[in-house]
């Protein structure tokens, strides 16, 4: 198996894009991460979406996107598991390059969200939870999200001023990100002052539906060498799946798949939690990326919320997370969410991340989760001279 690098990288700014078409959006970053590699084709192609067909009515994407990124008869496939649609995405472009299969692949995510209005948004997002046991009983994911939180709360006195310091923290990253879809900065007070939503999660607690891409593109490790760059390898990845029912699963505090996605990755990169230097997480509720620390092996079950409201995973604390804003502050298209993140560990690992630049980070971590973690990857990325 070969070794795989990320040459190439394209996202566009994340929104309300109503003046833009779904492949219009594609096109955009496919393009930028085309420039960015310095190639002008590409092998093959992978593009994770999750809710074309109920957002926009329109299926068929690989041959769709291909064709209006003019890379025709290249060999595409659409990639969908909820919103870690984008991880996946990369996972099988990663085996690709690493096979042999083809030398240049592009790995794309696109979703357009916002031509329904927010009942419609709803309604399409609960498909990536149990139909018959949540989504048909009412329980859409905000509902699900705050039994969690209110599990975790009763069981390790997670607080709300807890819940509400990482959306303050990744607000806060999220300023300095210009492709983000909120840049706003915001306070504890605002937080818990927001409408409320399921309790005893309120708005502000919640990622938004958004419309964007993100591109990147990967190649042999060798080629990557050529190009004049800092060289930014996989080191590691992972895939896992859980029960899609939050009430068929032991603990409902506790993400089973991003620990053992986690526990691949980390072996076949040849390190532990401690060595890595940052991450981005699926942070589509905040008490989601308090859950994901922990099951990443960054703290100690129980003690996410903690570490988050003591600023250890703060820009400038031990362990950075969601340097990008995260989902909460740039936005979830979720069939781009997983290929974003890593667009962003590579810019941070190139040292080209502008005012959001972590210093000198060397190794992040990727995890990207569809439902309420019922199938994860994690990604692993180092930089080299």
């Amino acid at each position: 198996m070969r070794d795989v690098a990320v040459i190439g990288v394209g996202m566009n700014r994340w929104g309300e894009l109503w003046d833009k078409s779904l492949r219009a959006i594609f096109v955009e970053s496919a393009l930028a991460a085309m420039d960015d590699a310095g190639v002008d084709h590409i092998d093959a192609m992978l593009i994770g979406c999750m809710t074309s067909g109920l957002f926009t009515e329109q299926e068929h994407l690989a041959s769709l996107l291909s064709d209006y990124l003019a890379v025709n008869p290249v060999g595409a496939v659409r990639v969908e598991s909820a919103c870690s649609s984008g991880g996946n995405a990369v996972r099988l472009g990663l085996i690709q390059v690493a096979s042999g299969a083809a030398d240049i692949v592009l790995v794309g995510g696109v979703e357009k969200m916002t031509d329904v209005d927010g009942g419609g948004a709803t309604a399409a997002l609960a498909t990536a939870a149990d139909t018959e046991y949540e989504s048909y009983h009412g329980a859409t994911f905000p509902a699900l999200y705050a039994l969690i939180a209110r599990a975790h709360m009763e069981r390790y006195g997670t607080t709300r001023e807890q819940l509400a310091s990482v959306a303050v923290k990744n607000h806060e990253n999220g300023s300095l990100n210009p492709r983000a879809q909120f840049r706003n900065k915001l306070t504890i007070e605002d937080v818990l002052n927001s409408s409320a939503v399921a309790d005893p999660l309120r708005l502000l607690d919640c990622s938004p539906i958004t419309d964007g891409s993100a591109a990147v593109i990967l190649a042999p490790v060798e080629m990557a060498k050529k190009l004049g760059k800092p060289v930014v390898k996989i080191t590691g990845s992972g895939i896992a799946t859980d029960s899609i029912a939050l009430h068929s699963r032991d603990d409902l505090t506790y993400l089973k798949a991003t620990e053992r996605a986690a526990e691949q990755a980390y072996a076949q990169a040849g390190i532990g939690p401690k060595d890595v230097d940052f991450a981005e997480v699926h942070d589509c509720f905040t008490i989601a990326e308090i859950c994901v620390t922990e099951a990443l092996g960054f703290f100690e079950r129980g003690q996410g919320a903690r570490a988050a409201q003591a600023g250890e995973t703060s820009r400038n604390g031990k362990r950075p997370v969601n340097a990008s804003g995260g989902l909460k502050s740039k936005g979830h298209p979720v069939g781009a969410t997983g290929v974003a993140q890593i667009v962003e560990l590579t810019e941070q690992l190139r040292g080209t991340a502008g005012d959001r630049q972590l210093k000198s980070p060397r190794r992040g971590l990727a995890q990207n989760m569809g439902g309420t973690g019922g199938s994860t990857t994690v990604h692993i990325l180092e930089v080299t001279p």
